[in-house]
């Protein structure tokens, strides 16, 4: 039986629900783009069904914030998912700050290694830094999922080296991200 896999790209291509902007580039965009090519890796492999919540560049969820993450959250659940996993691209004031996190409702679960695993494929595909796994109750998209969920920041837009390799090589990550997968799922 396939393992259901939902990919969450996160925030959307326009207010509301946009999200950060670093180095010429919009989060909305990379992650999209991260998004797709780990679900085509992942529908190669018949180990895995997947779906995204943003199956082209132009699509929008919802018309408020609240309304753009219930929406990704209830079509996880109403699929059936096993998996969830939000992309986004980190920001700081401080330009330095790079790597990849993950972030999850409560550590010591399935979230927690499903991430760690993860974070050691990302950091192995693109040589960013591992910053680690935290937790994160009050984040909807983990708080009102009903399966192992986690956010992943893959690097940080506010970071020219990071910002490049995400828009220059969005290969990297998404196959860091399936990599850590099928270490998580023990299929490596």
């Amino acid at each position: 039986m396939a393992i259901k896999i939902f990919i969450d790209q996160g925030h959307n291509p326009t207010n509301p629900n946009a999200g950060a902007e670093g180095n010429g580039l919009r989060e909305q965009d990379l992650t999209f783009e991260i998004g797709i090519l780990l679900a085509e890796l992942l529908e190669n492999d018949p180990n895995y069904e997947v779906r995204v919540s943003r199956p082209s560049l132009e699509t929008q969820l919802g018309t408020t914030n609240a309304q753009s993450l219930r929406i990704r959250t209830d079509e996880a659940n109403n699929w059936g998912a096993d998996y969830f996993i939000s992309l986004h691209a980190n920001a700081s004031s401080i330009a330095s700050a790079s790597g990849s996190e993950g972030y999850v409702y409560s550590l010591g679960g399935a979230a927690e290694q499903l991430a760690e695993n993860i974070l050691v494929g990302l950091t192995a595909s693109t040589g960013l830094p591992d910053r680690g796994v935290f937790a994160r109750p009050t984040l909807y998209v983990l708080r009102k999922t009903r399966m192992p969920a986690t956010l992943i920041e893959l690097g940080f837009i506010t970071n020219s080296g990071d910002a490049a390799l995400m828009s220059e090589n969005p290969q990297l990550f998404a196959q860091g991200i399936y990599n850590g997968l099928n270490r998580y799922f023990g299929l490596a």
